[in-house]
C-alpha cells in the first residue's frame, strides 16, 4: 500500500514537472509572436483592413516615439491614463506586426528634467497637469526621415475609439504630406463667427468653426467659397456644399462647371434648417429655417428634392427633451439604424448610429449615363409631412399617421458621365444690374464655351439634411479629468461626412478605421414592437375621437331642434347622448390603458430576457463545460 501511494506521488510530481516544462517553452516559443485574440462582434481590437492597406503601402521606415510616463504615482488620474497606455503599446505592437519590418517602435519616459521630456517637447507633446501636481506625459510622433513629422500631442481616453483611426492619420499625413483642397460653401457660419465690440455688449459670444471643419482642416487644406461665387478654382478638388438655401442661378453653373471640370461634390441640402433658427438652441425645437437645393442641377441629373417635405417615420423616431414626464416624440427625427444605412458601400460599410433631422427625400431616377446608390434610407413605415409644422407637430403626426410603403432615400451618390444643367451656358445674373448691359452680355460665358459633359466618370454625393453635422446634434462635452474636457461623439454623422469626403479626394484606406469609431447596438426589436402597439394605440385614440365627435355633433343637432327658450335646458335625448358618450370614453380609455400596459409588459420582458441572457450565459456555458468533463471523466474511470 505505501509502494502504491509513493508512486503515485512519483508520477503525480513528475507530471507536474513535466507540465511546467512544456508551459515555459511554449512561453519562450511564442513571446516572439505578437498575437491577440478579439472576440468583439465588431472586431474592434483589431486592426482595420484600411489601417493594414495603409501599412502594406510603406515603401519607407517609419517610426513611431511613445511617451508615456512611468512615475510611481498611483493618483485616479494616474493609474486611468497608465492603464489606456497599456492599451496604445499594445495597438502599437500590431501595427508594427503588420508593418512586416517598416515600423519601429521607440518607447520614452519622460520624466522631470530628463533627456526623454526634451524629446517630448520637441516632438509637440503636451504633459497634462494631474489633480496633485503631476505632470503626465501620454502622445507619439510619426516620423519618416528628417523631414516629415506628424505628432498626437495627448492620447485621451475619451478617443478611445478614435485611437486607431488617429494613428493611422498621422501615418498617411506623413507618407502623403500634400494636402488636397476641399473648398467648403454654406449659408450658415460653418467657419464660426469673428468677435466684434458690439456682440461683446450684448453678451453674445463669437461662434466656433463647426467641428467638422477642424476635422477636414486636419487632412485636407479647406478653403471657404463664397454662396455667390461664379468660379471655383481649378486647384480644388471637392466641393462641399452645405445648405445652399436661396443659391443663385450662376453659383449653380460654377458647381456645374466645377463638376463637368472633374471635380468631385457633396451637397448637404436641407428640408427644414433647425440650425437656422434665428438665434434659437436648434436642441429646443426653435423656429426652423428654409428649405434647400440645387434644383437646377438636380433635375439635370434625374432626381427630385423637395424643400418643403420632410421624411416621418414611426419606427426611426426620436424622443428629445422633457415635457412633465412625457418625453417629446419626433417622428422627423431619425436614428438610422445599421438596417437603414448601406452596408455593402466603403462610405457606410461600418457605420451604425446616423441621426437625422428633418430630412428631405431624394426621388426620380438618375438620368442616362449615371448610376444611382443609396447610402441612406428611411424604413417603409414612413410619410413625407409638412416641413415647416414637421418640428412642432410630433403627436399630430404620429395620431394621423398613414405610412407610404416607400423607403426613402436620404443619402445618394450618383455615378457616370455627368451632363451639364446649363446647355445655353452661364446664365445671367438677374440680381446684378450691371449683367443686362451690353459689354456685360458680350463678356458672358456663352454655350459654345461651357463644358457640356464630364470626360470621365465623375461622383456626387448628395444628403437630405445639413442639420446632422451641426456640433449640437452630433458632439457632447464632458470631463475626461478634472479640469479636463473633451468633445465626445454621439452618432457617426461626423463620422459619416469625413468618409464622404476623403473618398471623393481620393485616399479610402482611412475609411475603414473612422468608421468603426461609433458602435451602437439599437433594440431594434424593441423599436419595432413599440411602433405596433404605438400604432395600435393611434387607432384606439382615433376612435375615441370619432365618438366623441359623433356625440358631439348629435348634441348639436338636438340643441338646434330646440326653441330659444329651451336653449339651455337639457333634453331627455341630450342626456341619454351624454350618458353615451361617457361610457363609450369609459370603455376606450380601458382599452388604451391595456394596449399600453401590455406595450410596458413586452417590451419589459423582452429587455429582461436580454439582461439574463447576457448575465447568465457565460456563467452556464462554464457550468456546462465543467459538467461534460466530470461526465467523461467518471465515464473513463468507470471504463478502467
Amino acid at each position: 500500500m505505501q509502494k502504491k501511494s509513493f508512486t503515485t506521488i512519483l508520477y503525480s510530481t513528475a507530471g507536474v514537472l513535466v507540465m511546467a516544462v512544456i508551459l515555459v517553452a511554449f512561453n519562450v516559443l511564442t513571446s516572439a509572436v505578437h498575437q491577440r485574440v478579439d472576440l468583439t462582434k465588431e472586431q474592434a481590437y483589431t486592426l482595420s483592413r484600411g489601417t493594414r492597406a495603409i501599412l502594406g503601402k510603406l515603401d519607407a521606415p517609419i517610426k513611431i516615439r511613445f511617451y508615456c510616463t512611468q512615475s510611481e504615482s498611483a493618483s485616479p488620474e494616474s493609474v486611468l491614463l497608465k492603464s489606456y497606455a497599456r492599451t496604445i503599446d499594445d495597438l502599437l505592437g500590431e501595427y508594427k506586426q503588420n508593418a512586416h519590418g517598416k515600423l519601429t517602435v521607440e518607447r520614452y519616459d519622460p520624466q522631470p528634467d530628463s533627456d526623454a521630456e526634451d524629446s517630448a517637447r520637441l516632438d509637440g507633446i503636451q504633459a497634462q497637469d494631474l489633480s496633485g501636481g503631476e505632470k503626465f506625459y501620454l502622445g507619439l510622433a510619426v516620423s519618416q526621415g528628417l523631414d516629415e513629422k506628424q505628432s498626437i500631442p495627448f492620447l485621451s481616453p475619451d478617443r478611445e475609439r478614435q485611437l486607431e483611426y488617429d494613428i493611422s492619420r498621422a501615418i498617411t499625413r506623413v507618407v502623403t504630406p500634400e494636402k488636397p483642397v476641399v473648398g467648403v460653401m454654406s449659408l450658415l457660419p460653418v467657419f464660426g463667427t469673428p468677435a466684434n465690440p458690439m456682440m461683446a455688449q450684448t453678451g453674445q459670444q463669437p461662434q466656433q468653426p463647426w467641428a467638422i471643419i477642424g476635422e477636414l482642416k486636419n487632412d485636407f487644406t479647406v478653403r471657404r467659397v463664397e454662396m455667390e461665387a461664379d468660379k471655383i478654382d481649378d486647384d480644388m478638388k471637392v466641393l462641399l456644399v452645405i445648405h445652399p438655401r436661396d443659391i443663385s442661378d450662376r453659383a449653380q453653373y460654377a458647381i456645374d462647371q466645377f463638376v463637368m471640370r472633374g471635380g468631385k461634390l457633396a451637397a448637404f441640402l436641407d428640408a427644414q434648417s433647425l440650425v437656422e433658427s434665428r438665434g434659437q438652441n436648434p436642441m429646443m425645437g426653435g423656429m426652423s429655417g428654409g428649405g434647400s437645393s440645387l434644383d437646377k442641377l438636380l433635375k439635370a441629373w434625374g432626381l427630385q428634392f423637395d424643400a418643403t417635405k420632410v421624411v416621418a417615420d414611426r419606427n426611426l423616431k426620436m424622443e428629445m427633451g422633457e415635457e412633465g414626464d412625457t418625453a417629446r416624440e419626433k417622428p422627423v427625427w431619425l436614428a438610422l439604424t445599421p438596417e437603414d444605412i448601406n452596408s455593402n458601400d466603403v462610405t457606410t460599410v461600418d457605420l451604425d448610429s446616423i441621426w437625422m433631422f428633418s430630412s428631405g427625400a431624394f426621388t426620380g431616377t438618375a438620368a442616362p449615363g449615371l448610376k444611382e446608390t443609396v447610402l441612406l434610407k428611411s424604413t417603409t413605415d414612413s410619410q413625407l409631412v409638412d416641413g415647416m409644422m414637421a418640428n412642432y407637430a410630433g403627436e399630430s403626426i404620429l395620431k394621423d399617421f398613414k405610412p407610404s410603403g416607400v423607403s426613402y432615400a436620404l443619402a445618394v451618390r450618383l455615378t457616370g458621365k455627368f451632363k451639364t444643367a446649363f446647355p445655353g451656358g452661364e446664365p445671367e445674373d438677374k440680381k446684378n444690374p450691371d449683367a443686362a448691359k451690353p459689354e456685360a452680355k458680350a463678356a458672358a460665358t456663352k454655350a459654345g464655351d461651357s463644358l457640356q459633359e464630364t470626360k470621365q466618370d465623375n461622383t456626387v454625393v448628395l444628403v437630405g439634411d445639413s442639420d446632422m453635422i451641426y456640433d449640437g446634434f452630433t458632439l457632447q462635452q464632458i470631463q475626461v479629468l478634472p479640469g479636463v474636457n473633451a468633445m465626445k461623439q454621439l452618432n457617426a454623422n461626423l463620422n459619416f461626412a469625413q468618409n464622404v469626403v476623403e473618398q471623393l479626394a481620393g485616399d479610402e484606406n482611412l475609411i475603414a478605421v473612422r468608421s468603426r469609431a461609433i458602435l451602437n447596438r439599437p433594440f431594434t426589436r424593441v423599436k419595432k414592437m413599440e411602433a405596433e402597439a404605438e400604432a395600435e394605440y393611434l387607432v384606439k385614440i382615433k376612435e375615441l375621437e370619432d365618438s366623441r365627435d359623433q356625440g358631439m355633433t348629435r348634441l348639436n343637432e338636438l340643441q338646434e331642434q330646440k326653441n330659444q327658450n329651451q336653449r339651455f335646458i337639457l333634453s331627455p335625448e341630450q342626456q341619454a347622448e351624454i350618458e353615451n358618450l361617457r361610457r363609450k370614453e369609459a370603455e376606450i380609455n380601458r382599452e388604451l390603458r391595456k394596449v399600453n400596459k401590455d406595450l410596458r409588459r413586452d417590451v419589459v420582458a423582452l429587455q429582461r430576457r436580454v439582461e439574463w441572457a447576457n448575465i447568465a450565459a457565460v456563467p452556464l456555458a462554464v457550468c456546462a463545460v465543467g459538467l461534460g468533463l466530470a461526465v467523461y471523466k467518471r465515464k473513463r474511470t468507470s471504463a478502467t
